[in-house]
């Protein structure tokens, strides 16, 4: 896929309108996520932040669970939005629910300005912790 893509930007317009309805009063830092689903759908998601900042969710894996939500269990894109100048790629605990379901995800990030960056999941996170290294 290429960020010009109609679907990636119709995650873009998505994980923007989620962007405005970030809860972050903590940090300021809004952020909206979306994902696509093997079924070729789209599931937004924005970061909610909490006073005990360990219980705040990431726009990313709001996205995710609002796709295995709906029985979902396979992603294969991201798209984040930020209002930064320069894209922002997931964290690390985004990193490892994405890959739960979507190891070959492919990944944007966008800007305010519009600028992207392009991952592959599994650069952004080699040797994942998974399903298949659990005891039978």
């Amino acid at each position: 896929m290429k960020a010009t893509d109609e679907v990636i930007q119709k995650m873009r317009a998505a994980a923007e309108v989620a962007m405005k309805k970030a809860y972050c009063p903590y940090s300021k830092f809004p952020v909206g996520a979306a994902v696509l689903t093997e079924k070729h759908e789209v599931f937004a998601g924005c970061n909610i932040e909490n006073a005990s900042l360990g219980l705040s969710m990431c726009a990313e894996r709001n996205a995710v669970f609002q796709a295995v939500s709906k029985g979902r269990r396979k992603i294969v894109a991201l798209v984040i939005v930020t209002p930064t100048s320069v894209p922002t790629p997931p964290c690390g605990a985004c990193r490892q629910v994405i890959s739960e379901f979507g190891n070959q995800a492919e990944v944007f990030s966008f800007s305010k300005d519009g600028n992207v960056h392009y991952f592959h999941l599994n650069k952004l996170l080699p040797e994942a912790f998974g399903s298949d290294m659990l005891p039978k």
